[in-house]
């Protein structure tokens, strides 16, 4: 398929500037940059004529491939500061390992379709709750053990794999409803997001997708992985920086508004086409 230059900057210029600020959202609030990503990354796919029934499935596993570096990026940040409890991180992580394998195996037996309603449906739960949940909502003075975290831990890494997104959309509130400090969630969460997108990426390349977008080796796309990366890699340590020097509670209700939108939109795409 050949496209002209005139058609390709626009939406070279929209992934850079949408990159850029997903970055800056892993850091920031660490709801991780591929809520914003698998979106842009879906609608450029689209845009170009790429739309086969396992359109989503690349659009996952190219927004979980930025999300290692990013999230790796993002740790390193909030870790100078001394915000990532590791103690959190380690015992939640074979959970969120084993969720996202079943993640990745789930989601490559579904049509783009599907997905499309995943994401519109769980994109909306968050989005609500970002604009209106309240802080000082809480279901325990700290993060739950045995059988507790043995059941949500790996539901956590399933459905964000299902979105193709960092563990910090389900981490950061989950944290936070059992008391885990806001800066310390979003540091603790750029952590999951490492868990969760390591094994389901490693998946997603063994995966065949028939009428993939060029130069994609499994379900990742490499010119738009690096496109994308490039700018996550710059804007999340900027994001890392203003979480510890602006307020979040507004940025929160703000995107999680604009959450709300890109879910329904998702949605309609799905249902109506």
């Amino acid at each position: 398929m050949t496209m002209d230059f005139a058609t390709l900057l626009p939406l070279l210029v929209l992934l850079l500037i949408s990159s850029a600020f997903a970055g800056i959202l892993a850091g920031l609030l660490g709801v991780g940059g591929g809520i914003v990503l698998v979106p842009v990354f879906f609608y450029i796919f689209s845009w170009l004529g790429f739309d086969g029934p396992m359109l989503m499935q690349v659009c996952l596993a190219t927004s979980l491939g930025t999300i290692i570096l990013t999230s790796l990026r993002s740790v390193q940040a909030h870790n100078k500061r001394g915000a990532v409890d590791w103690s959190i991180l380690k015992s939640w992580a074979p959970g969120i390992v084993i969720g996202a394998v079943l993640g990745v195996t789930v989601a490559a037996g579904l049509k783009s379709d599907v997905l499309e309603v995943i994401f519109g449906i769980l994109a909306g739960i968050i989005g609500l709750y970002l604009a209106f949940g309240r802080e000082t909502w809480r279901l325990g003075d700290a993060m739950p053990t045995g059988l507790t975290r043995m059941i949500l831990s790996p539901v956590m890494g399933f459905m964000s794999v299902l979105m193709g997104i960092g563990g910090g959309s389900f981490g950061v509130p989950l944290m936070t409803l059992f008391s885990v400090p806001m800066h310390r969630a979003v540091a603790t969460a750029a952590g999951f997001g490492v868990l969760i997108a390591v094994p389901s990426v490693i998946g997603f390349l063994f995966l065949e997708i028939a009428d993939a977008p060029p130069m994609t080796i499994g379900a990742v796309n490499i010119p738009a992985f690096v496109i994308a990366v490039s700018m996550t890699m710059i804007t999340a340590p900027v994001g890392a920086k203003l979480a510890h020097s602006l307020p979040a509670k507004s940025l929160k209700r703000v995107f999680g508004v604009f959450l709300l939108i890109v879910g329904a939109n998702m949605l309609r795409q799905a249902i109506w086409g």
